[in-house]
């Protein structure tokens, strides 16, 4: 081999290879180690990945609403949310019985490589990320502070669930909700939004009737609760 070259071609070979597969091929053979700490390594490899596009999805929602205000960043969230959630939820109502449509939203929230604390009780099931993966986490990372200084959203909106000073980023939720009434003309998911977003994450509760869905979750984003 060339004195000039860095690395071996097995190296250049392996660094190319898809953690997952680097993963198989360890327990295969027996590496378990190997296979730990490639499975910590693929975390970090997609953590990293998946801050950089909260960041990027951030900035891009920022740029609009700061210089053409908030009915073009209304118009733009509702088309980005259209084209990412309608197959999702799609999927979720084809999905059956209510058991697996909570598997499917639980498999979602785990997208953001965060505990997830699921609760239920006689009417619903609510799933809480521990912390949220994007937006809590973007807020208690300083965010909205310099140098990132990502906008919010000063007035009380449909897109804030009334609330001032709302964190841009976190506008995809009112919005899906919007989007379910306008589809179905029900709710099959809901954020119960804490007060202070920075210091407590969202907790996200699937009814089991919809009826029992409380009106001011319609009302927060200017819907009407549908009559039974």
């Amino acid at each position: 081999m060339s004195e000039k070259r860095i690395f071996t071609e097995a190296e250049l070979k392996e660094m190319g290879m898809r953690t997952r597969d680097l993963i198989d091929k360890a327990i295969d053979s027996g590496e378990l180690e190997k296979a730990k700490h490639l499975n910590h390594r693929m975390y970090a490899e997609w953590l990293s990945m998946h801050d950089l596009y909260v960041n990027w999805v951030t900035s891009l929602l920022s740029y609009i609403y700061e210089h053409h205000g908030m009915e073009v960043l209304y118009e733009a969230i509702r088309q980005c949310c259209t084209a990412w959630f309608k197959p999702i939820y799609d999927n979720i109502l084809k999905a059956g019985d209510f058991r697996r449509k909570v598997e499917m939203f639980a498999i979602g929230l785990r997208g953001h490589l965060q505990p997830v604390e699921i609760e239920e009780d006689d009417e619903k099931v609510c799933l809480m990320m521990c912390p949220c993966g994007s937006g809590e986490r973007l807020l208690q990372s300083g965010g909205y502070e310099p140098p990132r200084s990502f906008s919010k959203i000063k007035e009380p909106h449909e897109l804030t669930f009334g609330q001032p000073d709302f964190p841009i980023y976190c506008i995809h939720t009112p919005m899906t909700e919007i989007l379910q009434i306008e589809w179905s003309g029900y709710l099959l998911a809901v954020d119960e939004v804490p007060q202070d977003i920075k210091m407590g994450g969202c907790k996200y509760c699937m009814y089991k009737d919809p009826k029992d869905v409380p009106e001011r979750f319609y009302t927060r984003v200017g819907k009407k609760k549908p009559k039974a």
